[in-house]
């Protein structure tokens, strides 16, 4: 009597969206070696060509066309919802065009697709700051926070909620979001803007960066997305981040040791800080100035108070353990080979997270 074959199980397909950024590329990698078949959403030929090269299938298309991502989702299992704009400084219409209106495009094609069970966003820790003030070892009760000052996490906020009532659109599609703190690690886009403001000598450690801060690691995001494709609740929302604590000023001189650049303990208090902020963002709206101030209150918010968070709940459902270290993150970003090139070719903004 012949051997019984069973044939191997289908390999599961995900959509990523944002898979030619610093995230979303390391998150194809990660599921590539996991077995996966990954499509990659691009919307330049640059970006195809990118997402190509890490191994991932790409599908023309943008967050604004819910047409080409009803078509890029076809077929697929789980959708990573990576891409967003994150600048420290713009109108609050631009970031709701990508972060909210792109996540809702996101949702309604999911929901339209029958094949899609699960739709897993990156959305940020910055999504429960309010008005400036120490915030410890906080968790995800806090309710979420939307600023006027602050139109990258208002965004966030407001992307989240669209995400998170998704079953009023399906109620058989789950969707799950992640809230990481500062993500760091080798080929983050912007170590090297941070060495050239400290080059320009335009560097101040806000309240002299002594405040607490939680990080996490590009490669712990990557395997808390991967988790809760499988584990995570839906309409649920996880913080995750690094095992470590760390201060602003001991985190962030460790990134730019990596690069042989040292830092001066020059410092501004935050209130005074906030108050140049204000007065900054004044002018340039006034003036329709362009770039961004050299100091904005969104950063300020981001990093000139204590923030950290707890992961309890991302370590109770979806099994969260950081495998990554900070000694083994820095060490690898030591040995970067990349970061020549990228500091020669890479311009634009600045969004630095701890300059003045």
């Amino acid at each position: 009597m012949p051997e019984l074959t069973i044939p191997p199980e289908r390999p599961r397909i995900a959509l990523v969206t944002g898979g030619s950024g610093f995230v979303g590329g390391r998150l194809i990698s990660h599921l590539l070696q996991r077995g996966w078949q990954v499509r990659a959403l691009a919307r330049s030929p640059q970006s195809e060509a990118q997402v190509r090269a890490l191994g991932a299938t790409p599908v023309k298309g943008s967050l604004g066309e819910e047409q080409a991502l009803r078509k890029a989702m076809a077929g697929c299992d789980v959708v990573f919802h990576v891409a967003a704009h994150f600048k420290l400084w713009g109108e609050q219409a631009l970031f709701d065009q990508v972060n909210v209106d792109g996540t809702r495009n996101i949702v309604n094609a999911a929901a339209a697709t029958a094949s899609v069970r699960r739709v897993v966003a990156v959305s940020a820790a910055a999504v429960v700051m309010g008005d400036p003030a120490p915030m410890v070892d906080v968790d995800e009760t806090l309710p979420l926070q939307v600023r006027a000052f602050s139109p990258y996490g208002s965004s966030k906020a407001k992307g989240e909620r669209v995400l998170l009532g998704a079953n009023r659109v399906r109620p058989d599609l789950e969707t799950v979001a992640l809230r990481p703190p500062f993500v760091w690690g080798d080929g983050m886009p912007t170590l090297h803007e941070m060495v050239e403001t400290v080059h320009a000598g335009r560097w101040q450690w806000v309240d002299g960066g002594k405040q607490a801060m939680s990080s996490c690691h590009v490669d712990n995001l990557c395997d808390a997305l991967i988790l809760a494709a499988d584990r995570g609740r839906g309409g649920e929302a996880y913080f995750v981040a690094d095992d470590e604590k760390s201060t602003l000023k001991g985190f962030i001189s460790a990134l730019l040791s990596t690069r042989g650049v040292s830092v001066s303990d020059k410092a501004v208090p935050f209130r005074l800080a906030w108050t140049m902020a204000g007065l900054m963002g004044a002018v340039w709206r006034l003036l329709r100035l362009k770039g961004q101030p050299p100091i904005t209150r969104q950063m300020l918010r981001l990093i000139g108070k204590p923030f950290t968070i707890r992961t309890d709940k991302a370590r109770a459902d979806l099994g969260y353990a950081p495998r990554t270290t900070m000694s083994n993150g820095l060490a690898a970003m030591r040995s970067d080979k990349r970061y020549p090139a990228a500091l020669a070719s890479q311009r634009g903004d600045r969004h630095t997270v701890a300059a003045s």
